[in-house]
């Protein structure tokens, strides 16, 4: 197994940023025309190829569902050419389907790869988050707490009034009663369609993006993606599975769940060394989205290490 030191993570960040360019370029063709399924697809198979480019033993932890539901990349799926580093890979080919489908903002394409045996096998299902940027002690917000006490112990902790801080909400109906809650301290919300590892991204740049943390329940793999980029950036994230019916709870146990109930930090869903990389697909945030002009076409990519805690927004220009 791949200790941390046999982890090339230098050498593998621009690969892995090429991986996610790919997937962005290949899903920009059809922003905007209304086929989400398509633009999955299309992001599917680019990250796929130059995955298998890599000089890894790659594993997929966290993808797009069991391998019954290939072609998509699924959980424990091998990639790579076989030699090099053993490594888990968490992605998301398209985080926003629909935010692609119908040219919305913030639709990004997202990986994540750390040693092998340092990522949590989140299954597919739903997860409660809660996160906030990087700066704060320990516990600064809990699970236990209320939403609205969330929002008083950040704002107490920030020396700020309740009414200076900004929640990122996924907007669904199950969140009506949450966001009623944070809005009785007169903090605001900011409510977003779709992208959750957007949303969680969001707190680790407060002063940039203007929100302060993110709550909610969404995806359990999404999860584990969001705590890779804040192993990097910096910030906190609470994560509890949370289960629907029984055969949600067989396939938990089958990815080696054993405490249903647990509360995972951000350094229990990974816990080694991680690089991940993000490449903007529409006009986010975070990242610009594709650009294209006559005879070029343009992306970003916010790539970072947490072994350094760098950060870099890389440009690439290819010709049409």
């Amino acid at each position: 197994m791949t200790t941390i030191s046999d982890f090339q993570d230098r050498l593998l960040s621009l690969g892995l940023a090429r991986v996610s360019e790919a997937a962005a370029l290949a899903s920009a063709k059809l922003v905007g025309r209304g086929d989400e399924k398509a633009a999955d697809q299309a992001a599917v198979d680019a990250m796929r190829t130059q995955l298998n480019m890599l000089d890894i033993k790659g594993r997929v932890v966290i993808g797009e569902g069991e391998r019954d539901e290939a072609p998509m990349l699924y959980i424990g799926e091998e990639v790579g050419t076989g030699t090099g580093p053993e490594v888990d890979i968490a992605l998301d080919p398209l985080e926003g389907t629909t935010l692609t489908a119908k040219d919305f903002p913030n639709a990004l394409t997202v990986i994540a790869m750390a040693p092998r045996g340092s990522m949590l096998h989140a299954p597919d299902v739903y997860m409660d988050k809660l996160a906030i940027g990087p700066g704060f002690a320990p516990d600064t917000v809990t699970m236990d707490m209320s939403p609205s006490e969330r929002v008083r112990a950040l704002a107490k902790a920030k020396g700020c009034d309740a009414s200076d801080i900004t929640v990122c909400v996924l907007e669904r109906p199950r969140h009506e009663d949450m966001i009623a809650d944070i809005r009785s301290t007169g903090a605001a919300i900011r409510l977003i369609m779709d992208g959750d590892v957007a949303g969680v991204i969001h707190c680790a740049e407060a002063q940039l993006t203007g929100i302060d943390m993110y709550m909610g329940s969404g995806g359990a793999p999404e999860g584990v993606l969001a705590a890779s980029a804040l192993k990097c950036m910096g910030g906190q994230i609470y994560g509890k599975l949370l289960f629907r019916n029984n055969d949600e709870i067989s396939r938990a146990r089958r990815a080696g769940i054993e405490d249903l109930d647990k509360v995972y930090t951000r350094d229990e869903m990974v816990t080694g060394d991680v690089i991940f990389a993000a490449t903007g697909v529409t006009d986010g945030s975070i990242v610009q989205g594709i650009r294209t002009e006559p005879g070029w076409v343009t992306t970003e990519t916010l790539l970072m290490r947490s072994k350094t805690g760098s950060l870099r927004r890389m440009t690439y220009r290819s010709p049409l």
